[in-house]
């Protein structure tokens, strides 16, 4: 006979967090969620791919003709020194109403609080229209087969989500106070200068190949990308390695390295970006008389749900919840929204997400509870 009683969100929270899913391994953490949804009636599948675990659930028929979409992941970044955590990693203890353990912000209490209020939703008042819940085990690495994957087996079988909420934390310090309904894109961009090793004491016999990236590093960083958009901050451009490996103070080098992070907003796109890095790569290599390599990877575009009917709903249960009007931004990395964006409109919000990626990673155990409260009220307000 199924359980029918309500979903307790922090008892799946810590369900999950005792699963050690560091990217790529999953551990058990969507076999907890699999058994779950399908015993509260959601079809159930897998769109794994490369090795990854994937989840997609459904409740309700393809046909209808209101669905609406979570999404998170249940991977986690390593813990890093272990030594230095002082509740452990994987055990989910709570202290003084506070759960630790690495994944307890970064997102498993967002995927537990969804998925608690999507089977208590649907096995309370079925609506009418399909809930569809999406969950990867490849957000934190390279995002290759994680969501996307979900999205192509969505397309292969005919599946549909209308309207998309991603549950990563997005508060900066209160719980409540902010929505995300667009993010910045991401690229980074690594380079290599080749010029000629010789004797320090004889630079005229050598090509020097510190001066023509430590000129291009400065063109790059001292350029004004934007002044910022009607959504977005000014577009950052940082740089965050230069390396040579020469031990020797007598020699110049052959080659040095150097890689930049930039995040963009909507006035650019990574073509774009990578058109002017091209040009001021080839001023410099002909100033300077140096070969220099590039090497680009484009993490994601920007994007935006522009404000409208997604993100005052969300909004608006955020606040009867907690009593606080959000922000509507885009600030932050990015996440699955950049996604999911290609599929349907898509906005974010979840817990406070201060520790997320530290050491005694934690979440407040009544906030993981407001969590479902909210979910259950945007799923009420959505099919009202």
């Amino acid at each position: 006979m199924p359980n029918t009683s309500p979903v307790d969100p922090v008892e799946l929270t810590a369900a999950l967090v005792r699963c050690p899913s560091v990217t790529p391994a999953d551990a058990g953490a969507l076999d907890i969620l699999y058994d779950l949804l399908t015993q509260a009636g959601f079809a159930c599948a897998s769109a794994d791919r490369g090795g990854i675990r994937n989840l997609f659930a459904r409740w309700g028929s393809k046909g209808n003709t209101r669905s609406f979409g979570f999404n998170g992941h249940t991977d986690v970044v390593p813990i890093g020194d272990e030594a230095a955590w002082t509740m452990p990693p994987f055990g989910a203890e709570i202290k003084d109403g506070i759960m630790y353990g690495r994944g307890t912000t970064d997102m498993k209490s967002g995927v537990a609080a969804f998925a608690a209020a999507a089977i208590d939703f649907v096995r309370d008042t079925p609506p009418d229209g399909s809930v569809v819940i999406t969950i990867t085990g490849d957000e934190e690495g390279d995002a290759v087969d994680g969501t996307t994957a979900l999205l192509e087996y969505m397309e292969q079988h005919g599946e549909r989500m209308d309207v998309c909420l991603v549950g990563e934390p997005t508060c900066p310090n209160t719980m409540g106070e902010m929505i995300k309904i667009g993010r910045r894109g991401s690229m980074t961009v690594k380079f290599r200068v080749i010029g000629k090793q010789g004797h320090s004491a004889y630079p005229h016999r050598a090509n020097n190949p510190l001066p023509p990236l430590m000129r291009l590093m400065d063109r790059l960083a001292s350029h004004e990308l934007d002044r910022g958009t009607d959504h977005f901050d000014p577009s950052t451009l940082a740089i965050v390695t230069v390396d040579t490996g020469n031990p020797a103070t007598n020699v110049i080098p052959a080659e040095c390295a150097a890689t930049v992070n930039i995040r963009f907003n909507d006035m650019h796109s990574g073509a774009s970006l990578s058109e002017w890095i091209e040009n001021e790569v080839a001023g410099i290599r002909e100033a300077y008389g140096v070969q220099i390599e590039t090497e680009v990877k484009i993490s994601g575009e920007s994007f935006i749900t522009p404000p409208g009917d997604l993100s005052a709903m969300v909004a608006k249960a955020v606040e009867a919840v907690t009593g606080i009007s959000p922000e509507l931004s885009t600030t932050g990395g990015t996440s699955d929204a950049r996604f999911m964006k290609s599929h349907c409109p898509v906005v974010e919000f979840g817990l406070v997400g201060q520790s997320m990626h530290q050491v005694d990673e934690h979440v407040s155990v009544e906030h993981i509870r407001q969590l479902k409260t909210i979910y259950t009220r945007i799923l009420q307000d959505y099919f009202a």
